[in-house]
């Protein structure tokens, strides 16, 4: 059991979740922008390695994946940083991506690289199933990755069902099938989609994600779910004054 099945399973609270780009906004404040989320009370955190095409990011998270490809950062580099990791950082961890960076650094050096920095988890949105059931799923069992799959409205509930089965995490419910960025919904459709999703009874936990910006998203999110995950909104923040030593501001205006 990692660190993220613990805390799923030991804490009832609503979780928040925290996205942030590595790199971003320079190449050398992953870890400090890392400690600062945990240190303001966060649950855990997914760091984003950033890559030149990220179709399902909106502009916000788009503008900072090429700021911090500009700074330098890649998967070398950024795992390089995170050796530092767990003597500042306790919470779970989980890398999120695309597939093609993770196909050229090899699936399964990407897999020994995370479980030697102490990283919990990983999502990459574009990693087909069927491929990761049939080539790579050893790999992330072999080293005791989470790999986190994401679900939409659009989602059948033969393909939940198997994202389910294949799953020892959470299960990531995007709020709509729009890029990052865009505010949840707070509509009738959206409570179907969620209420249709509760009622499954799945056995793997649920966070939302895509559009919590603020208390009402967050405590929205958490009537159907364990709890949501913040990223565009953040990342717009870390782009403010002083944004580093005012992240428990941040926090608290999320999850007060």
């Amino acid at each position: 059991m990692n660190r993220l099945n613990e805390l799923f399973q030991h804490k009832k609270e609503p979780l928040l979740s925290i996205y942030f780009t590595a790199g971003y906004p320079d190449l050398n404040s992953t870890l400090d922008i890392a400690e600062a989320i945990e240190k303001a009370g966060a649950d855990f955190m997914e760091i984003g390695f950033p890559y030149s095409d990220p179709l399902a990011d909106g502009p916000v998270i788009q503008n900072s994946s090429q700021k911090a490809l500009q700074n330098g950062m890649n998967l070398t580099i950024l795992f390089k940083q995170l050796k530092e990791l767990r003597k500042r950082v306790s919470i779970p961890v989980l890398l999120m991506g695309y597939v093609n960076p993770v196909l050229q650094y090899g699936v399964k050096n990407f897999c020994d690289s995370c479980a030697a920095v102490g990283v919990d988890g990983v999502i990459v949105p574009d990693l087909p199933m069927v491929e990761y059931e049939e080539f790579y799923k050893d790999y992330f069992i072999d080293n005791a990755i989470s790999n986190i799959f994401l679900v939409t409205p659009q989602t059948s509930e033969e393909r939940i069902r198997k994202i389910d089965n294949l799953s020892n995490g959470f299960i990531y419910l995007l709020s709509s099938s729009s890029t990052t960025g865009k505010n949840l919904t707070v509509s009738n459709e959206a409570d179907a989609y969620f209420s249709r999703i509760r009622e499954m009874n799945l056995k793997n936990p649920t966070m939302i994600g895509f559009g919590i910006s603020d208390q009402k998203s967050f405590n929205k999110a958490a009537e159907y779910t364990r709890g949501a995950i913040v990223g565009s909104a953040f990342v717009k923040f870390l782009d403010t004054e002083n944004a580093l030593q005012r992240i428990p501001e941040f926090i608290n205006s999320i999850r007060p």
